[in-house]
């Protein structure tokens, strides 16, 4: 029986053979990227390679490779390593992969050229745009091309998924991690480096920046410090953090809190509400109408918990609900953390944009089975947003005095990542979360 790594190969050729067919090219180039230098210095900004690489070859930090796809013939890789005394040159992985593919080593840049021998026929090129423009005569990321790939890349291959279902894995041990320190009352530095350690990553290998936001900072959707002193009173945590597995994002939050609290029971009501539209997903659910869906769960609690005066349809209506919940309920999940094709509704490459209540939402596709998106409602207590309600005519629906009590928690994001299956779905991060206790 072939591994899940030779079955998704098989899918990857057989993609790309239609996309060429489609777009009218006779092969295809893909190129891992290189590094930039910092503007006016030596030093390099970290590098991750380019997503169409990766999907090929699980190297996620390795420059100046080249994949060469031809239809009915064995994918090529130059692999590049120089000599160099200056840095450790990484030597040919023996892993599976390597004997999958014709790997063909080359030890200097100006050799490139000859090292996929002859090609002939017309060819594409996918890559960072100064990398490969003038190389091999190809035409350079053709957005016909790229739509065809782009589409069929929300549907993860069985390998694809076992490698998201461990990124989970990983990051739920931080996430375990970071609860403990929440706890005991440890500084927002201290709580990310205890995430790094629980999962063994370093930060240049995190999918993105940990949010590690403690108290108000929760109410920074893309909180981006972290503090080094420790808080005098710790009334909240959210986290949303998560790790890479061979190339692969996970993407979790959690929102911690002590128990007895109107906050902790926002944050279990919050809680409740995720999984039972969770337990509504299935191939075939417009995310559009999910995301919608969501807002109605979060306006009724707010609805219940006496903060807005409004039912949901007022809320909806007139936009209260905005105020509390200002992105979109989740986005497609892979290679990259808001993975590539979100908008996309057809091969052809059209697009369909985020309604004009939600401009945030970065998802507008039908779900199918073998996608695996984000779950990720909140309900936030954001300074601006909350300034902005107050001089509305609408600010007369709010109880100020609930919402002066919850300020200082910041806000409530809950975030899972979600297979969708033909039976429904498979949640990654609550399982991973069951297998850790």
């Amino acid at each position: 029986m072939k591994s899940l790594y030779a079955q998704h190969l098989e899918t990857l050729q057989a993609r790309s053979e239609q996309a060429l067919e489609h777009c009218g090219f006779d092969y295809l180039i893909i190129g891992s990227g290189h590094s930039e230098l910092r503007f006016l210095d030596d030093y390099q900004v970290p590098f991750k390679s380019n997503p169409h690489f990766s999907q090929w070859v699980p190297l996620q930090d390795k420059q100046h490779c080249w994949l060469l796809i031809r239809p009915e013939q064995q994918p090529v890789l130059l692999y590049y390593q120089p000599s160099d005394f200056w840095h450790l040159i990484d030597k040919l992985p023996d892993d599976e992969w390597a004997t999958l593919l014709d790997v063909k080593v080359y030890d200097k840049k100006n050799t490139l050229d000859v090292g996929f021998g002859r090609l002939s026929g017309k060819g594409a090129i996918i890559s960072p745009p100064r990398e490969g423009a003038n190389l091999w005569g190809c035409q350079q990321n053709p957005s016909d091309l790229l739509d065809y790939i782009h589409y069929k890349r929300a549907f993860k291959t069985e390998w694809e998924q076992q490698n998201l279902r461990k990124a989970n894995d990983i990051a739920v041990l931080g996430h375990n991690a970071a609860e403990r320190g929440f706890l005991a009352g440890d500084s927002e530095y201290q709580i990310h480096q205890a995430y790094l350690s629980a999962t063994q990553q370093c930060e240049k290998n995190l999918p993105y920046g940990n949010i590690v936001a403690l108290n108000t900072h929760g109410s920074i959707l893309h909180y981006q410090y972290q503090n080094i002193e420790r808080p005098t009173e710790s009334h909240s945590l959210l986290i949303d953090a998560g790790a890479t597995y061979q190339g692969y994002a996970s993407d979790i939050t959690r929102t911690f809190t002590p128990t007895g609290t109107l906050f902790a029971d926002l944050v279990a009501a919050v809680d409740q509400a995720q999984q039972e539209l969770i337990n509504t997903i299935c191939d075939g659910y417009d995310y559009v109408k999910l995301h919608q869906v969501m807002r109605g769960k979060l306006a009724s609690i707010l609805s219940r918990f006496n903060i807005v005066y409004l039912d949901v349809e007022g809320q909806l209506e007139t936009g209260i609900i905005n105020t509390f919940f200002p992105h979109g309920l989740g986005h497609l999940l892979g290679l990259q953390v808001h993975d590539i094709g979100g908008f996309q509704q057809s091969l052809s490459g059209s697009v369909k944009a985020a309604p004009e209540h939600s401009p945030a939402l970065r998802l507008t596709r039908t779900l199918a089975s073998d996608m695996v998106i984000t779950i990720e409602p909140g309900l936030y207590f954001i300074e601006s947003l909350l300034a902005k309600l107050a001089s509305d005519e609408n600010s007369k629906y709010v109880n100020w005095s609930l919402i002066d009590e919850l300020r200082p928690y910041g806000g409530i994001r809950i975030e899972d990542n979600i297979l969708v299956t033909k039976a429904g779905y498979e949640n990654f991060t609550r399982d991973a979360f069951a297998n850790a206790e």
